[in-house]
């Protein structure tokens, strides 16, 4: 009898447990979100559009980054750099004479709307400018926080698999448009990009696909004219 109550009473414990965790879940959420149309009504004001850029590490984000800033070269320019660690992305933006402001995560693996806000305004914010948020390195946690940004787009490099949109499907369901990367290594693999794009398109149905390299610039002007026409 006495073995029974204890179980009953630690499933009930398990089960405040839960309902706690998911009211703290449910707080972050909310706060953030509040922060984020912060963010957006400060970004609207300034006449800034703001791009969120998100991918697993690896996947060229960087790269593709610094090149869509020398192509745009004349526009005003801004990013937000997110890493856990270290300034050595923020250093490569810089180098390109764009502003670029440095947020360390530590142990955390995304930015969420607070990081950004206390960013923004370190940032040259014009009228007619774009603001690039590169965020932290992960296909799960970004995909859960706004940021106050307009269009969220994701990056996936054919070195990573066709099988990812439907591994980390909460990250390409909220995509408004997905770049397939690294497209000049395409001969030198085994990928099937088709397939890959049907796996966006399962999870992401109607979604704009284009397909990139920063290394050749294949595919940039499409992604530059998508960037150009919001």
């Amino acid at each position: 009898m006495a073995d029974g109550s204890v179980v009953k009473h630690s499933h009930h414990g398990d089960a405040a447990r839960e309902t706690r965790r998911l009211k703290v879940e449910e707080d972050i959420f909310a706060r953030n979100d509040a922060l984020a149309d912060v963010n957006r009504r400060m970004l609207a004001h300034a006449g800034t559009f703001a791009v969120n850029l998100m991918s697993s590490p690896g996947s060229g984000k960087t790269t593709l980054l610094v090149r869509t800033l020398k192509e745009l070269k004349g526009r005003p320019l801004a990013v937000i750099e997110g890493d856990q660690q270290t300034d050595l992305d923020a250093k490569r933006i810089e180098a390109t004479g764009v502003k670029a402001v440095q947020i360390n995560t530590g142990k955390g693996c995304h930015l969420d709307a607070s990081m950004v806000g206390r960013a923004l305004p370190k940032l040259p914010l014009e009228q007619g400018g774009l603001l690039f948020i590169e965020n932290v390195g992960n296909l799960v946690c970004p995909a859960s926080f706004d940021l106050g940004e307009n269009k969220k787009v994701v990056v996936v490099s054919v070195t990573e698999g066709e099988d990812k949109p439907l591994k980390y499907p909460d990250m390409f369901a909220v995509a408004d448009l997905v770049l397939v990367n690294k497209i000049d290594l395409v001969p030198h693999l085994e990928f099937d990009v088709a397939q890959l794009e049907a796996n966006v398109q399962r999870v992401r149905p109607g979604v704009k696909i284009i397909r990139v390299s920063a290394k050749s610039g294949e595919g940039f002007s499409e992604w530059l004219g998508w960037l150009q026409r919001r």
